[in-house]
Protein backbone atom coordinates (compact mmCIF):
# COMPACT_ATOMS: atom_id res chain seq x y z
CA UNK A 1 0.00 0.00 0.00
CA UNK A 2 1.36 3.27 -1.19
CA UNK A 3 0.57 6.75 0.97
CA UNK A 4 0.83 10.23 -0.68
CA UNK A 5 1.22 13.50 0.96
CA UNK A 6 -1.93 14.36 3.43
CA UNK A 7 -0.94 17.95 4.93
CA UNK A 8 2.25 19.16 6.50
CA UNK A 9 3.78 17.83 9.75
CA UNK A 10 1.47 19.25 13.13
CA UNK A 11 4.47 19.90 15.05
CA UNK A 12 5.40 22.18 12.69
CA UNK A 13 1.94 24.34 12.62
CA UNK A 14 1.59 23.90 15.72
CA UNK A 15 4.91 24.97 17.21
CA UNK A 16 5.13 28.36 14.66
CA UNK A 17 1.63 28.51 15.26
CA UNK A 18 0.85 28.65 11.66
CA UNK A 19 -2.44 29.69 10.71
CA UNK A 20 -4.19 26.49 8.05
CA UNK A 21 -6.05 26.51 4.96
CA UNK A 22 -9.20 23.98 5.31
CA UNK A 23 -7.56 20.93 4.07
CA UNK A 24 -4.57 21.32 6.90
CA UNK A 25 -1.79 23.00 4.78
CA UNK A 26 -0.46 25.99 5.58
CA UNK A 27 -2.05 28.81 5.05
CA UNK A 28 -0.03 31.43 2.38
CA UNK A 29 -0.71 34.17 -0.21
CA UNK A 30 0.01 32.99 -3.62
CA UNK A 31 2.91 34.60 -5.20
CA UNK A 32 3.99 36.29 -1.63
CA UNK A 33 4.55 33.42 0.21
CA UNK A 34 3.73 35.26 3.32
CA UNK A 35 2.24 32.69 6.55
CA UNK A 36 0.52 34.02 9.35
CA UNK A 37 3.86 34.23 11.44
CA UNK A 38 6.04 37.29 10.04
CA UNK A 39 9.87 35.74 8.60
CA UNK A 40 8.44 32.60 8.18
CA UNK A 41 7.37 31.16 4.21
CA UNK A 42 5.58 28.77 2.94
CA UNK A 43 5.47 26.95 -0.68
CA UNK A 44 5.14 23.62 -2.48
CA UNK A 45 2.90 20.78 -0.66
CA UNK A 46 2.63 22.12 2.83
CA UNK A 47 0.98 25.45 1.17
CA UNK A 48 -1.02 23.86 -1.93
CA UNK A 49 -1.36 20.49 -1.14
CA UNK A 50 -0.19 17.19 -3.37
CA UNK A 51 0.61 18.22 -6.83
CA UNK A 52 3.36 17.69 -9.84
CA UNK A 53 7.16 18.04 -8.51
CA UNK A 54 7.29 20.76 -10.92
CA UNK A 55 5.13 23.35 -8.95
CA UNK A 56 7.22 22.44 -6.21
CA UNK A 57 10.06 24.07 -7.78
CA UNK A 58 8.51 26.58 -8.49
CA UNK A 59 7.06 27.66 -5.62
CA UNK A 60 10.58 27.45 -3.88
CA UNK A 61 11.93 29.49 -6.00
CA UNK A 62 9.00 31.89 -5.19
CA UNK A 63 9.59 31.16 -1.86
CA UNK A 64 12.86 31.63 -1.94
CA UNK A 65 12.75 35.20 -4.28
CA UNK A 66 10.32 35.68 -1.20
CA UNK A 67 12.39 35.54 1.46
CA UNK A 68 15.34 37.48 -0.06
CA UNK A 69 12.77 40.30 -0.39
CA UNK A 70 11.88 40.45 3.27
CA UNK A 71 15.85 39.77 4.90
CA UNK A 72 17.17 42.86 2.07
CA UNK A 73 13.97 45.15 3.69
CA UNK A 74 14.45 44.08 7.01
CA UNK A 75 18.21 44.97 6.55
CA UNK A 76 17.65 48.20 4.67
CA UNK A 77 15.42 48.76 7.86
CA UNK A 78 17.17 48.43 10.50
CA UNK A 79 20.23 50.52 8.97
CA UNK A 80 17.84 53.44 8.25
CA UNK A 81 16.41 53.14 11.91
CA UNK A 82 20.36 52.89 12.48
CA UNK A 83 21.36 56.04 11.25
CA UNK A 84 18.50 58.15 11.83
CA UNK A 85 18.92 57.72 15.69
CA UNK A 86 23.02 58.32 15.30
CA UNK A 87 22.05 61.00 13.30
CA UNK A 88 20.36 62.59 15.99
CA UNK A 89 22.04 61.52 18.54
CA UNK A 90 24.60 64.27 19.59
CA UNK A 91 22.17 66.91 19.00
CA UNK A 92 21.36 67.05 22.88
CA UNK A 93 24.88 68.58 22.70
CA UNK A 94 23.95 71.34 20.49
CA UNK A 95 21.24 73.08 22.29
CA UNK A 96 21.44 76.58 24.05
CA UNK A 97 20.19 74.57 27.62
CA UNK A 98 23.77 72.40 27.58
Amino acid sequence: LSMGFVSPEDYIINDLSLDVDQRNNIHAVYGDFRTSVEGVFAGGDCRRGQSLVVWAINEGRGVAEAADQYLLQKRFDETTSANTVGAFANLSSLSPNA
